[in-house]
């Protein structure tokens, strides 16, 4: 068989990237910046939505859109790493070791605060070992959680926030371990905000990073740009407080007493 010229072999992998749900370019640069990057966003995590609002604007400003694949938290690193979505709208730090296909784009564009989240209980909250002496849950795939409890002899991981409140709402766990935000949101959601509340002060304070996968290298500095300027304004933290008013008001949460 005669080989295949150059010119069809890259039409061919263009077609494939676009059959396969992915970007439409397999490596992006300055020249051929992909029109729409598909990110994972951890599903049913309120908080997600800050960070992908931030990543609107940014990727605004190089002509770039951004669509949103809601995806389990374990599955999303699975589907992110592979390539099958172009990246994560935000992580911990600690996945770009875990995951060597994922670049995390300096500087972080949020942040999470664990909490322990009680029904009947009731302890002085000093960082991760106070919860250690009781039963926890976690929700699975979530980074910070499972390095916060990593050692600890009691902890259950369940596939959602819904589920975890859910469970300590039933006592099933002493306590739950969920960002302070989110979980206010899930419980008001499920209608448990009287039966279940979150402990002060938080166990500890996360940056959260953008993440996109290897094959758009090239375009990590160009977006860094970006998200440096946006910090360096104040554009990045005023956008973050917009998003959170938005997501209280629409949950119908009261806003949280600063911490």
């Amino acid at each position: 068989m005669a080989a295949v010229s150059q010119p069809i072999r890259m039409l061919c992998g263009a077609l494939a990237a676009v059959v396969f749900g992915g970007s439409a370019y397999g490596s992006s640069s300055p020249d051929t910046a992909p029109l729409t990057l598909r990110l994972a966003r951890l599903e049913g995590v309120p908080d997600q939505r800050i960070g992908g609002e931030i990543l609107k604007v940014a990727y605004a400003r190089l002509g770039i859109q951004v669509q949103f694949v809601p995806v389990p938290a374990l599955r999303s690193l699975l589907e992110s790493s592979e390539g099958r979505v172009d990246g994560e709208v935000q992580r911990i730090l600690l996945v770009e070791t875990q995951y060597p296909t994922l670049i995390a784009l300096r500087p972080s564009i949020n942040f999470i605060e664990p909490s322990a989240f009680v029904k009947r209980l009731d302890f002085k909250v000093q960082g991760w070992p106070s919860v250690a002496p009781y039963r926890v849950g976690i929700v699975r795939g979530v980074g910070s959680s499972e390095a916060g409890t990593r050692g600890m002899r009691r902890v259950t991981a369940v596939a959602s926030m819904e589920a975890l409140m859910r469970m300590v709402a039933a006592e099933r766990v002493d306590v739950a371990v969920n960002d302070r935000l989110s979980g206010a949101l899930v419980l008001q959601q499920l209608g448990l905000e009287s039966e279940v509340r979150p402990l002060d002060p938080p166990l500890q304070r996360v940056a959260l990073y953008h993440f996109l996968h290897v094959k758009h290298q090239e375009l990590v500095p160009r977006v860094e740009e970006v998200l440096r300027g946006m910090a360096a304004s104040g554009e990045l933290e005023q956008l973050r407080a917009r998003a959170v008013r938005d997501l209280l008001e629409q949950y119908g949460v009261r806003p949280l007493t600063p911490n």
